[in-house]
């Protein structure tokens, strides 16, 4: 049974940082890229940022270039988001997902293409 947990979200002022974090289980996390997507309320699910398998392919939604890194450790099965300068529209659950690819090109930013998602933490900025 395959698991993505995530954690790490919560309450931050505008201009603060957070990192979050998906712990990957039942898979062979080596065989999948991973992404990160936001889901909003009111809003469909957006593609925030994905990173190949090998760690070498990374993908940014505009809105966050610059501000948020994505990472993974192969050793522990997990991947993170590190955002900064937050904004008040960086509200939102954030959701980890896993696409079985093993192209080290940039990975993909459909949400169609990913077959596995946790369930999400939420992220709340104060403007």
């Amino acid at each position: 049974q395959v698991q993505l947990i995530e954690s790490g979200g919560g309450l931050v002022q505008a201009g603060g940082s957070l990192r979050l974090s998906c712990a990957a289980s039942g898979l062979t996390f080596e065989n999948y890229a991973m992404g990160w997507f936001l889901q909003a309320p009111g809003k469909e699910r957006e593609f925030v940022a994905a990173i190949s398998w090998s760690g070498t392919g990374t993908s940014y939604a505009d809105s966050v270039k610059g501000r948020f890194t994505i990472s993974r450790d192969n050793v522990k099965n997990a991947v993170y988001l590190q955002m900064a300068h937050l904004k008040s529209e960086d509200t939102g659950n954030y959701v980890c997902a896993a696409d079985y690819n093993r192209g080290d090109g940039a990975p993909l930013k459909r949400p169609a293409a990913y077959v596995y998602w946790g369930q999400g933490t939420q992220v709340t900025v104060s403007s």
